[in-house]
């Protein structure tokens, strides 16, 4: 598979900068809002944005069964700060209608960080993506406060008063950053990504 086609969730957040990154990073991107587009992908982006009005829409589109069912047959998923929140078995302090697609074995906060004023940079080194820390951006980020045995945590805060807090995971075809890589042109998460999608 030289050029896996991958999908964005394109029902709310960061659609067209994930689009873009996908495109850099070697893959055919396109926005995903109904089931017969989510069965021509062979991975899935779900974006940052809202992770309550995903969830919402995601059922109003009739695309949770869908996703849930590829997610069980092994498709590559990438969730970024939203999307993590989407992929957890878990979440704290989210809204009690709230569903996600329970892929990883994980409990994440929402909002950890606090909220949109709260936002920050900061550099986190990433276990299997080479050339340094990544630069990482929270934006009304949750964080990740357990993981299930089969979970590989990927990258910690390093610095400052969330230092140590768990920024990235991942468990098989499934991985899932706090961050929002695609607003950053450091292509390394997405061109990780690919490759996972490349090889499944």
């Amino acid at each position: 598979m030289t050029e896996p086609v991958i999908g964005v969730l394109a029902l709310q957040g960061d659609v067209r900068e994930h689009v873009a990154a996908l495109t850099g990073a070697g893959a055919r991107a396109l926005p995903v809002r109904r089931a017969e587009e989510l069965d021509e992908v062979d991975g899935l982006v779900i974006p940052g944005g809202e992770s309550t009005t995903i969830s919402k829409l995601t059922d109003i589109f009739e695309l949770r069964e869908p996703i849930d069912k590829r997610i069980a047959d092994g498709l590559p998923v990438y969730g970024s700060c939203a999307g993590m929140i989407m992929l957890a078995d878990e979440v704290l302090d989210g809204r009690p209608d709230q569903r996600g697609f329970a892929g990883i074995e994980m409990t994440v906060r929402r909002n950890a960080f606090g909220r949109q004023v709260d936002s920050f940079e900061a550099p986190v080194a990433l276990t299997g993506v080479e050339g340094g820390p990544f630069h990482a951006v929270f934006i009304r980020a949750p964080w990740v406060e357990r993981v299930g045995g089969d979970v590989e945590v990927l990258g910690e805060v390093t610095e400052g008063p969330a230092a140590g807090r768990i920024v990235a995971v991942r468990q098989g075809n499934l991985l899932a950053t706090s961050f929002h890589p695609e607003l950053t042109g450091d292509l390394r998460l997405h061109r990780y990504f690919v490759d996972l999608v490349r090889s499944s």
